[in-house]
Protein backbone atom coordinates (compact mmCIF):
# COMPACT_ATOMS: atom_id res chain seq x y z
CA UNK A 1 0.00 0.00 0.00
CA UNK A 2 1.66 3.42 -0.95
CA UNK A 3 -0.54 5.91 0.67
CA UNK A 4 -1.38 6.16 4.05
CA UNK A 5 -4.43 4.30 5.66
CA UNK A 6 -5.91 7.08 7.54
CA UNK A 7 -5.78 8.72 4.19
CA UNK A 8 -7.31 5.73 2.28
CA UNK A 9 -10.49 5.80 4.97
CA UNK A 10 -10.56 9.54 4.03
CA UNK A 11 -10.97 9.20 0.57
CA UNK A 12 -13.15 6.68 0.62
CA UNK A 13 -16.12 8.49 3.26
CA UNK A 14 -14.60 11.69 1.00
CA UNK A 15 -17.42 13.78 0.35
CA UNK A 16 -20.78 13.70 -1.19
CA UNK A 17 -20.57 17.14 -2.56
CA UNK A 18 -17.92 16.17 -4.74
CA UNK A 19 -19.18 13.25 -5.74
CA UNK A 20 -22.44 14.87 -6.77
CA UNK A 21 -20.03 17.58 -8.97
CA UNK A 22 -18.27 14.70 -10.99
CA UNK A 23 -21.64 12.61 -11.61
CA UNK A 24 -22.98 15.96 -13.24
CA UNK A 25 -19.83 15.97 -15.47
CA UNK A 26 -20.90 12.58 -16.66
CA UNK A 27 -24.76 13.71 -16.87
CA UNK A 28 -23.51 16.66 -19.40
CA UNK A 29 -21.66 14.31 -21.60
CA UNK A 30 -23.72 12.05 -21.82
CA UNK A 31 -27.49 13.96 -22.20
CA UNK A 32 -26.04 17.72 -23.21
CA UNK A 33 -25.73 20.19 -20.75
CA UNK A 34 -29.15 21.91 -21.24
CA UNK A 35 -30.91 18.83 -19.80
CA UNK A 36 -28.59 18.50 -16.76
CA UNK A 37 -29.43 20.91 -13.20
CA UNK A 38 -26.75 20.46 -11.04
CA UNK A 39 -27.84 22.07 -7.65
CA UNK A 40 -25.17 20.33 -5.69
CA UNK A 41 -22.00 22.46 -5.22
CA UNK A 42 -21.79 26.01 -2.99
CA UNK A 43 -20.37 27.56 -5.66
CA UNK A 44 -21.15 30.96 -5.73
CA UNK A 45 -21.95 32.29 -9.67
CA UNK A 46 -22.42 35.91 -8.04
CA UNK A 47 -19.39 38.31 -8.76
CA UNK A 48 -17.66 40.21 -6.58
CA UNK A 49 -19.22 43.29 -6.13
CA UNK A 50 -17.75 46.62 -8.03
CA UNK A 51 -15.52 48.10 -5.01
CA UNK A 52 -13.40 44.50 -5.23
CA UNK A 53 -12.53 45.22 -8.95
CA UNK A 54 -11.45 49.48 -8.19
CA UNK A 55 -9.61 47.97 -5.41
CA UNK A 56 -7.86 45.16 -7.24
CA UNK A 57 -7.58 47.75 -10.11
CA UNK A 58 -6.21 50.66 -7.88
CA UNK A 59 -3.92 48.14 -6.20
CA UNK A 60 -2.27 47.04 -9.72
CA UNK A 61 -2.35 50.36 -11.27
CA UNK A 62 0.70 51.21 -9.24
CA UNK A 63 4.06 50.49 -7.93
CA UNK A 64 4.10 49.01 -4.01
CA UNK A 65 8.24 48.28 -3.61
CA UNK A 66 7.92 44.85 -1.65
CA UNK A 67 4.62 44.21 -1.91
CA UNK A 68 5.00 40.90 -3.38
CA UNK A 69 7.64 39.32 -0.57
CA UNK A 70 7.19 37.64 2.46
CA UNK A 71 5.32 38.76 5.34
CA UNK A 72 5.23 38.50 9.18
CA UNK A 73 2.72 35.03 9.23
CA UNK A 74 -0.05 36.50 10.90
CA UNK A 75 -0.45 38.61 7.94
CA UNK A 76 -0.11 42.68 6.94
CA UNK A 77 -0.93 44.65 10.60
CA UNK A 78 -2.38 47.51 7.99
CA UNK A 79 -5.23 44.53 7.68
CA UNK A 80 -5.10 42.86 10.66
CA UNK A 81 -5.92 46.06 12.37
CA UNK A 82 -8.52 47.21 9.65
CA UNK A 83 -10.66 43.87 10.05
CA UNK A 84 -10.44 44.14 14.14
CA UNK A 85 -12.02 47.80 13.24
CA UNK A 86 -14.89 46.19 11.34
CA UNK A 87 -15.22 43.58 14.13
CA UNK A 88 -15.43 46.20 16.90
CA UNK A 89 -17.71 48.27 14.99
CA UNK A 90 -20.22 45.29 14.55
CA UNK A 91 -19.53 43.54 18.09
CA UNK A 92 -19.04 46.41 20.16
CA UNK A 93 -15.74 44.71 21.62
CA UNK A 94 -12.38 46.46 21.13
CA UNK A 95 -10.40 44.00 18.73
CA UNK A 96 -6.81 45.15 17.58
CA UNK A 97 -4.42 44.15 15.06
CA UNK A 98 -2.94 41.17 17.19
CA UNK A 99 -6.22 39.33 17.81
CA UNK A 100 -6.39 38.73 14.53
CA UNK A 101 -4.54 36.19 11.84
CA UNK A 102 -4.95 36.11 8.17
CA UNK A 103 -5.55 32.54 6.97
CA UNK A 104 -5.96 30.86 3.30
CA UNK A 105 -9.44 30.97 3.69
CA UNK A 106 -11.79 29.34 6.62
CA UNK A 107 -10.61 26.47 6.20
CA UNK A 108 -7.28 26.87 6.68
CA UNK A 109 -8.34 28.67 9.67
CA UNK A 110 -10.16 25.80 11.38
CA UNK A 111 -6.83 23.50 10.38
CA UNK A 112 -4.87 25.94 12.34
CA UNK A 113 -7.21 26.28 15.33
CA UNK A 114 -7.67 22.41 15.64
CA UNK A 115 -3.68 21.66 15.28
CA UNK A 116 -2.78 24.80 18.23
CA UNK A 117 -5.76 23.78 20.56
CA UNK A 118 -6.17 19.53 20.29
CA UNK A 119 -3.85 16.80 21.87
CA UNK A 120 -4.18 13.25 19.73
CA UNK A 121 -7.48 11.78 21.22
CA UNK A 122 -8.74 15.77 22.32
CA UNK A 123 -12.82 15.67 20.84
CA UNK A 124 -14.03 18.21 18.69
CA UNK A 125 -18.07 18.40 19.07
CA UNK A 126 -20.12 19.10 15.86
CA UNK A 127 -23.55 19.92 15.56
CA UNK A 128 -25.62 18.03 12.98
CA UNK A 129 -26.32 19.01 10.56
CA UNK A 130 -22.67 20.10 9.74
CA UNK A 131 -20.49 20.68 6.54
CA UNK A 132 -18.75 17.14 6.12
CA UNK A 133 -14.95 18.25 6.09
CA UNK A 134 -15.10 19.45 9.95
CA UNK A 135 -14.55 15.53 10.02
CA UNK A 136 -11.25 15.51 8.32
CA UNK A 137 -10.46 18.85 9.71
CA UNK A 138 -10.41 17.00 13.35
CA UNK A 139 -8.88 14.03 12.34
CA UNK A 140 -6.18 15.72 10.07
CA UNK A 141 -4.24 16.60 13.87
CA UNK A 142 -5.70 13.28 15.77
CA UNK A 143 -8.38 15.03 17.30
CA UNK A 144 -11.89 12.76 17.71
CA UNK A 145 -15.09 14.48 16.28
CA UNK A 146 -17.94 14.22 18.58
CA UNK A 147 -21.85 14.60 16.50
CA UNK A 148 -24.48 16.40 18.36
CA UNK A 149 -28.19 16.49 16.66
CA UNK A 150 -30.89 18.91 16.22
CA UNK A 151 -34.46 19.38 16.14
CA UNK A 152 -36.38 19.77 13.50
CA UNK A 153 -35.39 23.49 13.11
CA UNK A 154 -31.98 22.45 12.66
CA UNK A 155 -31.42 24.26 15.92
CA UNK A 156 -29.05 21.88 17.89
CA UNK A 157 -30.09 19.35 20.98
CA UNK A 158 -28.66 21.40 23.64
CA UNK A 159 -29.10 18.39 26.10
CA UNK A 160 -27.67 15.63 24.03
CA UNK A 161 -24.85 18.56 23.94
CA UNK A 162 -24.36 18.77 27.41
CA UNK A 163 -24.45 15.01 28.04
CA UNK A 164 -21.83 14.77 24.77
CA UNK A 165 -19.17 17.70 26.79
CA UNK A 166 -16.17 15.29 28.44
CA UNK A 167 -12.59 16.64 30.41
CA UNK A 168 -11.59 15.30 26.55
CA UNK A 169 -13.82 18.01 24.73
CA UNK A 170 -11.31 20.56 23.45
CA UNK A 171 -13.82 22.75 20.82
CA UNK A 172 -17.32 23.23 19.32
CA UNK A 173 -17.62 24.07 16.36
CA UNK A 174 -20.65 26.31 15.22
CA UNK A 175 -21.43 27.01 12.09
CA UNK A 176 -24.19 29.58 11.74
CA UNK A 177 -26.05 30.38 9.11
CA UNK A 178 -25.64 26.80 8.57
CA UNK A 179 -24.06 24.89 5.44
CA UNK A 180 -26.14 22.57 5.13
CA UNK A 181 -29.79 23.88 6.55
CA UNK A 182 -29.34 27.94 5.98
CA UNK A 183 -30.39 27.85 9.60
CA UNK A 184 -29.36 30.77 11.79
CA UNK A 185 -29.21 29.97 15.24
CA UNK A 186 -31.12 32.17 17.41
CA UNK A 187 -29.76 34.44 20.15
CA UNK A 188 -31.33 32.69 22.61
CA UNK A 189 -29.21 29.34 22.06
CA UNK A 190 -25.85 31.06 21.71
CA UNK A 191 -26.80 32.56 25.05
CA UNK A 192 -27.38 29.10 26.57
CA UNK A 193 -24.78 27.95 24.84
CA UNK A 194 -22.20 30.08 25.82
CA UNK A 195 -23.44 29.76 29.71
CA UNK A 196 -23.64 26.21 29.00
CA UNK A 197 -19.60 25.95 27.93
CA UNK A 198 -18.64 28.42 30.84
CA UNK A 199 -20.54 25.73 33.23
CA UNK A 200 -18.30 22.61 31.95
CA UNK A 201 -15.24 24.35 31.63
CA UNK A 202 -15.57 25.37 34.93
CA UNK A 203 -16.38 21.56 35.78
CA UNK A 204 -14.02 19.71 33.69
CA UNK A 205 -11.28 22.32 35.22
CA UNK A 206 -10.49 22.88 30.99
CA UNK A 207 -10.79 26.10 28.83
CA UNK A 208 -13.32 24.42 25.96
CA UNK A 209 -13.26 26.51 22.75
CA UNK A 210 -16.31 27.87 20.82
CA UNK A 211 -15.06 28.20 17.23
CA UNK A 212 -17.46 30.30 15.36
CA UNK A 213 -17.38 29.47 11.42
CA UNK A 214 -18.66 32.72 9.97
CA UNK A 215 -18.30 32.30 6.09
CA UNK A 216 -22.57 32.86 5.25
CA UNK A 217 -22.53 35.73 8.43
CA UNK A 218 -23.06 38.54 6.20
CA UNK A 219 -25.59 36.42 3.97
CA UNK A 220 -29.04 37.21 5.74
CA UNK A 221 -32.94 37.68 4.77
CA UNK A 222 -35.84 38.78 5.89
CA UNK A 223 -34.10 41.71 8.15
CA UNK A 224 -32.32 39.15 10.48
CA UNK A 225 -29.54 40.15 12.74
CA UNK A 226 -26.49 37.66 13.79
CA UNK A 227 -26.46 36.98 17.23
CA UNK A 228 -22.22 36.98 18.12
CA UNK A 229 -21.32 33.90 19.73
CA UNK A 230 -18.45 36.34 21.28
CA UNK A 231 -20.91 38.07 22.87
CA UNK A 232 -21.59 35.51 25.24
CA UNK A 233 -18.88 33.31 25.49
CA UNK A 234 -15.05 34.87 26.35
CA UNK A 235 -13.59 31.62 24.51
CA UNK A 236 -14.64 31.99 21.20
CA UNK A 237 -12.70 32.07 18.10
CA UNK A 238 -14.10 33.55 14.78
CA UNK A 239 -12.85 31.98 11.72
CA UNK A 240 -14.60 33.11 8.49
CA UNK A 241 -13.47 33.80 4.76
CA UNK A 242 -14.23 36.29 1.98
CA UNK A 243 -15.40 33.41 -0.02
CA UNK A 244 -19.34 33.91 0.07
CA UNK A 245 -19.09 37.39 1.09
CA UNK A 246 -17.70 39.18 -1.64
CA UNK A 247 -17.68 36.19 -3.58
CA UNK A 248 -13.96 35.02 -3.63
CA UNK A 249 -13.49 31.52 -2.79
CA UNK A 250 -11.10 31.06 -5.46
CA UNK A 251 -9.15 33.46 -3.76
CA UNK A 252 -8.82 31.72 -0.58
CA UNK A 253 -8.61 34.93 1.81
CA UNK A 254 -9.80 34.42 5.61
CA UNK A 255 -9.10 35.12 9.01
CA UNK A 256 -9.28 34.09 12.50
CA UNK A 257 -10.02 36.69 15.21
CA UNK A 258 -9.40 35.68 19.82
CA UNK A 259 -12.27 37.31 22.05
CA UNK A 260 -9.94 40.70 22.49
CA UNK A 261 -10.88 39.47 26.37
CA UNK A 262 -9.26 36.21 26.31
CA UNK A 263 -7.09 37.66 23.96
CA UNK A 264 -5.75 39.91 26.55
CA UNK A 265 -4.53 37.30 29.30
CA UNK A 266 -1.34 34.87 29.25
CA UNK A 267 -3.44 31.87 27.60
CA UNK A 268 -4.47 34.08 24.85
CA UNK A 269 -1.10 35.71 24.37
CA UNK A 270 0.25 31.83 24.42
CA UNK A 271 -3.22 31.01 22.10
CA UNK A 272 -2.34 33.42 19.37
CA UNK A 273 1.44 32.59 19.43
CA UNK A 274 0.76 28.81 18.76
CA UNK A 275 -2.16 29.98 15.68
CA UNK A 276 1.14 31.87 14.12
CA UNK A 277 2.96 29.54 14.30
CA UNK A 278 0.43 26.40 13.01
CA UNK A 279 0.07 28.77 9.96
CA UNK A 280 3.31 28.48 9.34
CA UNK A 281 4.15 24.76 9.87
CA UNK A 282 0.77 23.75 8.23
CA UNK A 283 2.48 24.82 5.09
CA UNK A 284 -0.33 27.58 4.39
CA UNK A 285 2.94 30.29 5.90
CA UNK A 286 0.52 33.29 5.37
CA UNK A 287 -2.73 34.50 3.61
CA UNK A 288 -2.37 35.64 -0.29
CA UNK A 289 -0.80 39.17 -0.69
CA UNK A 290 -2.14 40.95 -3.57
CA UNK A 291 -5.84 39.65 -1.66
CA UNK A 292 -4.47 40.95 2.06
CA UNK A 293 -3.90 44.33 0.41
CA UNK A 294 -7.28 44.24 -1.26
CA UNK A 295 -10.04 43.18 1.28
CA UNK A 296 -8.26 45.74 3.70
CA UNK A 297 -10.76 48.23 2.16
CA UNK A 298 -13.66 45.90 1.60
CA UNK A 299 -14.53 45.12 5.47
CA UNK A 300 -17.07 47.25 5.50
CA UNK A 301 -18.78 45.31 1.79
CA UNK A 302 -20.67 42.73 0.77
CA UNK A 303 -22.46 41.17 -2.32
CA UNK A 304 -26.18 42.10 -3.01
CA UNK A 305 -28.24 39.28 -1.65
CA UNK A 306 -31.63 40.16 -2.88
CA UNK A 307 -30.57 37.61 -5.65
CA UNK A 308 -30.01 35.03 -3.31
CA UNK A 309 -33.07 35.70 -1.36
CA UNK A 310 -35.30 35.55 -4.48
CA UNK A 311 -33.89 32.70 -5.76
CA UNK A 312 -34.79 31.41 -1.89
CA UNK A 313 -38.09 32.21 -2.33
CA UNK A 314 -38.67 30.94 -5.69
CA UNK A 315 -37.40 27.63 -4.52
CA UNK A 316 -39.21 27.46 -1.48
CA UNK A 317 -42.44 27.91 -3.29
CA UNK A 318 -41.37 25.22 -5.85
CA UNK A 319 -40.27 22.52 -3.24
CA UNK A 320 -43.62 23.40 -1.03
CA UNK A 321 -46.29 23.30 -4.24
CA UNK A 322 -44.55 19.52 -5.15
CA UNK A 323 -45.32 18.74 -1.43
CA UNK A 324 -41.95 18.63 0.13
CA UNK A 325 -41.98 19.60 3.37
CA UNK A 326 -38.54 22.38 4.11
CA UNK A 327 -37.61 25.06 6.50
CA UNK A 328 -37.45 28.37 5.16
CA UNK A 329 -33.63 29.47 5.26
CA UNK A 330 -32.68 32.92 7.25
CA UNK A 331 -28.98 32.91 5.27
CA UNK A 332 -26.71 31.20 3.33
CA UNK A 333 -27.66 30.22 0.38
CA UNK A 334 -28.71 26.23 0.44
CA UNK A 335 -32.08 24.87 1.61
CA UNK A 336 -32.20 21.20 3.50
CA UNK A 337 -35.76 19.65 2.48
CA UNK A 338 -36.81 16.39 4.29
CA UNK A 339 -36.82 13.61 1.79
CA UNK A 340 -40.78 11.96 1.02
CA UNK A 341 -39.23 8.37 1.68
CA UNK A 342 -36.95 7.25 4.12
CA UNK A 343 -33.65 6.66 2.13
CA UNK A 344 -33.06 9.99 0.70
CA UNK A 345 -30.67 8.16 -1.63
CA UNK A 346 -33.71 7.12 -3.47
CA UNK A 347 -34.77 10.41 -4.18
CA UNK A 348 -31.84 11.68 -4.94
CA UNK A 349 -31.79 8.73 -7.55
CA UNK A 350 -35.01 9.57 -8.80
CA UNK A 351 -34.13 13.10 -9.29
CA UNK A 352 -30.82 12.58 -11.15
CA UNK A 353 -33.39 10.40 -13.76
CA UNK A 354 -34.77 13.81 -14.26
CA UNK A 355 -31.47 15.62 -14.63
CA UNK A 356 -31.65 17.39 -11.28
CA UNK A 357 -28.65 16.88 -8.85
CA UNK A 358 -28.75 17.41 -5.22
CA UNK A 359 -26.61 15.67 -2.23
CA UNK A 360 -27.94 13.60 0.62
CA UNK A 361 -28.29 14.16 3.98
CA UNK A 362 -26.41 11.45 5.01
CA UNK A 363 -23.21 13.74 4.21
CA UNK A 364 -24.04 16.17 6.73
CA UNK A 365 -24.70 13.13 9.71
CA UNK A 366 -28.25 13.73 8.76
CA UNK A 367 -30.02 10.63 6.50
CA UNK A 368 -33.51 11.56 5.35
CA UNK A 369 -32.76 14.93 3.92
CA UNK A 370 -31.52 16.23 1.01
CA UNK A 371 -29.22 19.88 0.10
CA UNK A 372 -30.15 22.13 -2.44
CA UNK A 373 -27.77 24.76 -3.35
CA UNK A 374 -29.25 28.05 -4.83
CA UNK A 375 -26.09 29.67 -5.60
CA UNK A 376 -26.82 29.13 -9.79
CA UNK A 377 -28.45 31.04 -12.25
CA UNK A 378 -32.31 31.28 -12.05
CA UNK A 379 -32.75 28.96 -15.09
CA UNK A 380 -31.05 25.93 -13.37
CA UNK A 381 -33.72 26.46 -10.75
CA UNK A 382 -35.86 26.57 -13.27
CA UNK A 383 -35.11 24.05 -15.34
CA UNK A 384 -34.83 21.42 -11.79
CA UNK A 385 -38.43 22.97 -10.54
CA UNK A 386 -40.43 19.97 -13.04
CA UNK A 387 -37.93 17.03 -11.98
CA UNK A 388 -38.86 18.31 -8.36
CA UNK A 389 -42.37 17.76 -8.90
CA UNK A 390 -41.69 14.39 -11.08
CA UNK A 391 -39.34 12.40 -8.66
CA UNK A 392 -42.01 13.34 -5.62
CA UNK A 393 -44.89 12.00 -7.89
CA UNK A 394 -42.65 8.92 -8.72
CA UNK A 395 -41.69 7.97 -5.12
CA UNK A 396 -45.11 8.74 -3.74
CA UNK A 397 -47.74 8.54 -6.01
CA UNK A 398 -48.22 12.33 -5.10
Amino acid sequence: MVIADEIRRGMEDSSWIRRMFELGIELRQERGAENVFDLSLGNPITEPPPEFFDELRRFTSADHPGAHRYMPNPGYVETRQAVADALSDETGLSYGANEIVMTVGAAAGLNVIIHSLCNRGDEVVILAPYFGEYFFYATNHGATPVVVGCDDEFIPDLAELESSLSPRTRLVIVNSPNNPSGAMYPASFIDDLGRLLEAKSAEFGTDIFLVSDEPYRKILFDEHVYPFPQLAYQRTLTVTSHAKDLALPGERIGYIAVHPEYAAGDGGVELLDAMIFCNRVLGFVNAPAIMQHVVRHLQSVTIDTSDYRSKRDYLYDVLTSAGYEVRKPEGAFYMFPRSPVPDELELVAALQRHGVLVVPGRGFGMPGYFRISYCVEQRELEGAAPGFAAAISELTGR
